[in-house]
């Protein structure tokens, strides 16, 4: 009879892991191992009792699978029912142990089906012998298309099973406080209670010195991913999503264990540095061709202008927030009270990441046909359709003369309007005077900084690159218009020994003379070389000599103020640029503004006392100026 019964109980306990109650399956094989062990003088019950123990084994097979499930979809129900199982196998410090060494083969095996996925995807055929490779021999053959959604779907993965091990620290923090409470209720049971606050203490160890563990690992994979591709030849704006994933990625590893990520740190930043000397070397050809197709004609901007208006400056103003990317977001934005981990405890995930939309923002930024706003267009327009203040005899169609010979046609209404709204233009005093040159230097500060916030380690580099620029247009605005050969003795003509020292280290850092390189020159110099840039020329339609056009004043004096007011913003930026800036660099920043304020002034004044002669010497002009 007691046969039958054991026998029964034994097909029981089979079904019952398939239902996932697998502390019933235990106590049931328990309770019958506990009977058999009664009649174990039977052969019969010896092997039904060795039958168990094959039983009991299979079960702990199973629940450990089911541990594993936890890795990457936390489930309360399910781990409780795990938990309760292993504690009534006496193994609760047993289960800990496994489920760490699960949460690390959940992040191998995470990123390579992810990149796999992708590198498969790309290929076009289900060939296995990506398979059969190592993870990092898998980064290689990622393409350029694929990596931004391949990295992105990376990092999603691995949320999940940072996630996970969060919400599993959450489980035994109340477990463990329910138990507390349990107990100061009810202290009958003191060995009980001690073996049950070793185990708690166990487990707790281990769940904190598993955090830093987790993330390691998780930087590792991340690392190995980064480095797997060269990025120098990405698009700017794909550059920064993958600066925002990163920076996203960092922020969780500091909440998750409070570090500062220098293994995450080191592999972009030596990926950014790559990047941005292609990205600034291409920005400075640019540079160049922009000034060498410059007229120096006014931009008509608004005289409300400011540079935090533009696109490239937005994230100067925007407040920080999980879900605008970390590349929009200030450097001295104030860090939100909930975690992400608070945030996404239940759902969603930080890595979707809002992509940069600019069709959604619009720049108020330049006057409409020279003026503010188009109600002030239409109402000068209505002022130019007004004949009051135009004399009578400029009205009629003709004008007699005294000799009373050869008609002459009146001055047309579009003549007038035309000086009408030239007076209009010369009325706006408070404009800033800049060219169209001057505002794409502006926008690519703004890049430069945007890419700053995000990845501060480089700062130093950046903001090198940034004086690289000003020192750029700066050389470009003295040599169009301040240089004279007749006058030169030293290669750059200058009285002022600042402004001598200036011009001649830029053009010793920064400019290409265009010699023909030595055959027999060094690797290092070529290399050198190709960290210069041509020097700029003045372009054709940009006329200098001539009297008529008055030397070039207007040009003159749009260029001058044009660098007065790209000076007047690098100050503007002076503080966040000092933010961002580490301790050990800011005597540059330091020596940067210190350099390029006087500068300024003294091409200004060459350039003024440069025009200054000819204007005078030239009769008609003399007459013009009287």
């Amino acid at each position: 009879m007691l046969c039958c019964a054991v026998t029964s109980d034994e097909l029981s306990i089979v079904f019952y892991p398939k239902e996932e109650d697998y502390p019933g399956a235990i106590q049931l094989c328990l309770e019958c191992q506990k009977a058999a062990s009664t009649f174990k003088h039977y052969s019969c019950i010896s092997e039904l009792n060795s039958k168990l123990q094959d039983t009991l084994e299979q079960i702990e097979e199973q629940l450990d699978v089911a541990l594993s499930k936890i890795c990457k979809n936390f489930d309360i129900n399910h781990y409780t029912k795990v938990q309760q199982a292993y504690r009534l196998l006496g193994k609760t410090q047993t289960a800990m142990d496994q489920l760490h060494m699960h949460f690390t083969q959940a992040i191998h095996n995470t990123v390579f089906q992810v990149v796999l996925g992708y590198v498969e995807l790309c290929a076009g055929n289900t060939d296995t012998k990506f398979q059969k490779l190592q993870y990092k021999d898998l980064c290689t053959h990622i393409t350029s298309d694929s990596y931004i959604p391949c990295l992105a779907d990376l990092c999603k993965a691995l949320w999940e099973v940072m996630l996970s091990y969060y919400r599993t620290m959450q489980w035994h923090e109340n477990h463990d406080q329910d138990e507390a409470a349990v107990v100061s209720s009810d202290g009958n049971n003191v060995i009980g209670t001690e073996e049950n606050c070793f185990d708690r203490n166990y487990v707790k160890k281990k769940l904190e010195h598993g955090l830093s563990r987790i993330w390691q690992d998780v930087q590792l994979k991340v690392k190995t991913y980064l480095l797997g591709t060269d990025l120098s030849n990405f698009k700017y704006d794909d550059f920064i999503f993958v600066l925002d994933v990163i920076s996203r990625l960092m922020q969780v590893g500091e909440e998750f264990c409070g570090s500062k990520s220098e293994v995450l740190q080191e592999s972009i930043r030596k990926q950014s540095v790559n990047y941005f000397k292609t990205y600034h070397r291409t920005r400075l050809e640019e540079l160049r061709m922009f000034l060498e197709n410059e007229t120096w004609e006014l931009c008509p901007v608004k005289s409300s202008f400011n540079i935090l208006q533009l696109h490239e400056f937005k994230f100067m103003e925007q407040s920080r927030s999980p879900s605008v990317s970390p590349s929009k977001q200030p450097a001295s934005a104030i860090s939100a009270t909930v975690t992400l981990f608070e945030q996404y405890c239940n759902g969603g995930n930080p890595f979707e990441i809002q992509a940069d939309s600019k069709d959604d923002e619009t720049e108020d930024v330049l006057a409409s046909n020279g003026y503010e706003s188009d109600e002030q267009e239409k109402s000068a327009y209505q002022e130019y359709d007004s004949d009051s203040d135009v004399p009578e005899e400029l009205k009629r169609d003709y004008v007699d003369e005294q000799t009373g010979d050869a008609p002459i046609k009146s001055v047309s209404r579009e003549t007038l309007r035309s000086r009408k709204r030239s007076d209009y233009n010369l009325n706006k005093v408070n404009a800033p005077i800049l060219t169209n040159t001057t505002l794409n230097v502006i926008r690519l500060v703004g890049k430069y900084m945007q890419m700053m916030n995000i990845l501060k380690p480089i700062a130093f580099d950046v903001i090198h690159f940034m004086s690289q620029l000003f020192d750029y247009y700066l050389y470009a605005v003295y040599t169009f218009f301040g240089r004279n050969d007749t006058f030169e003795s030293t290669g750059l003509g200058l009285s002022s020994s600042r402004l001598r020292t200036t011009l001649n280290r830029i053009q010793e850092s920064l400019i290409d003379l265009e010699v023909s390189a030595d055959p027999s020159g060094t690797l290092t110099a070529a290399e050198e070389r190709k960290e210069k840039v041509p020097s700029p020329h003045l372009s054709h339609l940009v006329v200098l000599t001539s009297g008529n056009l008055l030397y070039g004043l207007a040009e003159r004096v749009v260029a001058t103020e044009s660098l007065v007011f790209l000076a007047e913003q690098f100050e503007f930026l002076q503080p966040h640029l000092d933010a961002v800036m580490p301790a050990a660099k800011k005597p540059f920043l330091q020596q940067f503004y210190s350099q390029y304020q006087l500068p300024v002034n003294y091409v200004n004044q060459f350039i003024g006392l440069l025009l200054l002669k000819p204007l005078i010497m030239n009769k008609c002009c003399f007459s013009w100026l009287m």
